[in-house]
């Protein structure tokens, strides 16, 4: 007997389950029904049509109606709007939106991918008409449309995930003003605050007028208005404040729903009844670290969902890992990647660890493109188990963040990841790659052969008038430096012992942590047990220290900034 598989909803969950039930089925009726015009779409492309890298709105429709039906013998119907589930009967009530009318449709089995929607605060001017969210292809088209009309140039962004960081960049590249508005402290929640600095400098340094710690109260005709009475000019206001599952049909229809809001549905994605499946972003899912259900909007992880499903309702067996969250984002002229925990959510989730901060070179230094590459690795103490890293750069930082990902998947450790043999090229990579070498830095950090001290603890030394030691060259020392250090260089500290006391701390940095780390080692084999690297060393604290002293005024702890 022919099965009739009903999808509600398209993009990377329903069209997903639909493609594969048809490699599964030949003889499969599959009837995919989605609200609006488009069932199939770049959704994570949607923000560089307002730049124009995607130039034609239409290039982000990857496959119409017409080719689902002529290639694969799948029925795709657009404008057609699901009301109701009658799960008695195993029916489904659609509503036509072009001709105005429902109708039923029957169903073997149901998927539910019925994605998330933005978020939108209750506030004066929310539902003004310069005022958008974006979610699909006709919500791209009328920003972009309303924008290129009235020629405006003040544009703000409320938000600073993913969706609010694309969607400033790619406006401010089509030669807008942009302002990025952010009630948390720093943009982009995957990195930790030390990392996200590196972000923040990368967004005003391409003159995004960026205002954290600041949340949206008011749209007036022309202006935002925030938290702390600060007003900004916004002929238009993209809302990207977040997402929330959509879950009302699930919820109508006597669906379970978890604890974190979303549809909950078991290992094979399937709901508490038995003929319905739900993937995607509407539903929530096991993390792996954390143990525990949690929601995540990437596609990634929707189309893998989507194949498990399909493949359960034909039997076949899956195995479900879990997620842990791994991303990548493109900014300006940076790369950034994340995966698993970071610091913060560690922290929040009680489980005992610690970090290193790193930056060597993405290739060989001698390379005319070679740039730092800036890695952040979370590990458990006392056991060495990887938890999580960030790689921000010009290189890529994508590959690194796909080893730690890899590893995270097989319960790798720091041991695990110093001895793993990579690819080497001078033009692509070092012969020790960056995720050795942060493995290498850890081990030593957790079995205590050195000490060290975060960058963001460093301002607190200056002003406390601790002894740092700038281990970099005269020259080097004189272009920049951090205020009341001695310069002590690395070639010279054998000769000048006398000068670093043992009765109190000392710190020791220089350009990227390769030769204070070499002068904390030997200084440490010379008896000394005072001695601290200073993580992240002169690069690393400029990144950390400059937007806050740009957006506050205060006083530098810098002779001056020196991001060479």
């Amino acid at each position: 007997m022919e099965k009739k598989i009903v999808i509600i909803g398209g993009v990377a969950g329903g069209a997903s389950v639909a493609a594969r039930v048809r490699r599964l089925d030949e003889n499969a009726e599959i009837i995919m029904f989605e609200k609006g015009p488009h069932v199939s779409f770049s959704n994570c492309s949607l923000p560089y049509h307002l730049s124009g890298i995607v130039e034609n709105s239409e290039q982000l429709v990857l496959i119409n109606p017409d080719i689902f039906k002529q290639r694969y013998n799948i029925q795709a119907k657009v404008n057609q709007e699901v009301i109701t589930i009658n799960r008695d009967q195993k029916t489904i009530t659609v509503k036509d939106l072009i001709a105005d009318e429902t109708y039923e449709e029957t169903y073997d089995k149901l998927v539910l991918s019925s994605g998330a929607k933005p978020i939108k605060p209750n506030l004066e001017g929310i539902d003004n008409d310069n005022v958008f969210t974006i979610r699909n292809v006709v919500d791209i088209e009328n920003v972009s449309n309303f924008i290129k009309q009235k020629d405006l140039k003040d544009i703000a962004v409320v938000g600073g995930g993913f969706i609010g960081v694309e969607v400033a960049e790619n406006l401010k590249l089509a030669g807008h003003n942009v302002s990025l508005v952010e009630f948390a402290n720093q943009v982009m929640a995957p990195y930790d605050y030390d990392m996200a600095q590196i972000l923040h400098k990368e967004m005003v340094d391409n003159g995004i007028e960026l205002i954290l710690d600041d949340g949206l109260t008011k749209i007036e005709d022309g202006y935002i208005e925030t938290s702390s009475e600060k007003r900004i000019k916004a002929d238009a206001v993209v809302l990207a404040i977040g997402v929330r599952p959509e879950t009302t049909l699930a919820e109508e229809s006597g669906l379970e729903i978890g604890g974190t809001g979303a549809i909950k549905v078991d290992h094979n994605y399937l709901t508490n009844d038995k003929d319905i499946y739900a993937v995607g972003d509407a539903i929530e899912v096991h993390h792996r670290l954390l143990h525990k259900p949690t929601r995540l909007a990437l596609a990634g992880p929707a189309q893998k969902q989507a194949r498990a499903a399909a493949d359960h309702m034909y039997g076949i067996s899956n195995r479900n890992q879990g997620v842990i969250g791994s991303s990548s984002i493109k900014l300006f002229d940076l790369n950034a990647a994340s995966t698993g925990l970071n610091v913060t959510t560690a922290e929040q989730a009680g489980i005992s660890h610690d970090s290193v901060y790193v930056m060597p070179a993405d290739k060989v230094g001698l390379m005319p493109d070679s740039n730092p590459m800036h890695f952040k690795l979370v590990y458990e103490y006392p056991t060495g188990r990887i938890l999580g890293a960030q790689a921000i750069g010009k290189g890529n930082v994508d590959k690194r963040i796909d080893i730690i990902a890899t590893m995270l998947t097989m319960n790798g450790t720091l041991e695990d990841l110093k001895d793993l043999e990579l690819s080497y090229s001078p033009m692509l990579g070092t012969a020790k790659d960056v995720v050795n070498h942060a493995a290498l830095v850890a081990l030593n950090q957790l079995e205590g052969r050195y000490q060290e001290v975060k960058v963001s603890e460093v301002r607190g030394l200056v002003e406390n008038n601790a002894f740092i030691i700038d281990a970099r060259e005269k020259g080097e020392f004189e272009s920049g430096h951090l205020k009341h250090a001695v310069n002590i260089p690395l070639s010279e500290f054998r000769n000048r012992l006398d000068e670093i006391p043992t009765n109190e701390p000392v710190y020791v940095h220089c350009r990227s942590g390769q030769r204070s780390y070499n002068m904390v080692i030997a200084l440490n084999n010379l008896g000394y047990t005072n001695i601290y690297n200073i993580s992240g060393s002169y690069l690393g604290i400029n990144l950390y220290e400059y937007f806050n002293d740009l957006v506050t005024g205060r006083e530098k702890i810098v002779t001056a900034y020196n991001f060479n």
